[in-house]
């Protein structure tokens, strides 16, 4: 079931935000993503979030947030990745929105080809100040993307 963030979630989806940015982005030091948990929780609890629960177990399994038209991530346990969660996800805030658009490291591939696979586009490449790490900017709309010039 997908449901919105509720304030008591907010430990265990920030557990799995954590252990999916250490899993996924080896190539950027562990400090990182530990030293901005707390403030990832706080924006968290300011956003629009949904998250994945097994209902039989009451246990949340991921989460994705928005911010406008921008997914800000999409992060699943570890345990449950390649099971399709990110996939329902992605498609509960696609039925939301009519136009979606996000940023990926381009180091991380596996996300590149999710998106990818999901009808997302990359638009153009740009460097993520806080990390110093090329990323792609990619978008996905109702009937298609806009060839970017760029």
């Amino acid at each position: 079931m997908i449901r919105q963030l509720q304030k008591t979630d907010i430990d265990c989806v920030g557990e799995i935000w954590l252990q999916a940015n250490l899993g996924a982005h080896a190539f950027i030091p562990a400090q990182y993503w530990q030293d901005h948990l707390k403030m990832v929780q706080e924006m968290l609890l300011q956003s629009e979030v949904y998250v994945y629960e097994e209902v039989s177990q009451a246990c949340i399994q991921g989460m994705i947030g928005l911010v406008g038209e921008e997914i800000a991530g999409i992060f699943v346990r570890q345990e449950m990745q390649a099971n399709g969660i990110g996939k329902q996800m992605l498609d509960y805030v696609k039925k939301k929105r009519q136009r979606l658009s996000l940023h990926v490291y381009q180091k991380n591939t596996r996300a590149i080809a999710f998106y990818q696979k999901e009808g997302f586009q990359v638009l153009c490449e740009t460097r993520d100040e806080a990390t110093g790490e090329m990323e792609y900017i990619m978008c996905w709309q109702l009937n298609g993307c806009p060839k970017h010039n760029g």
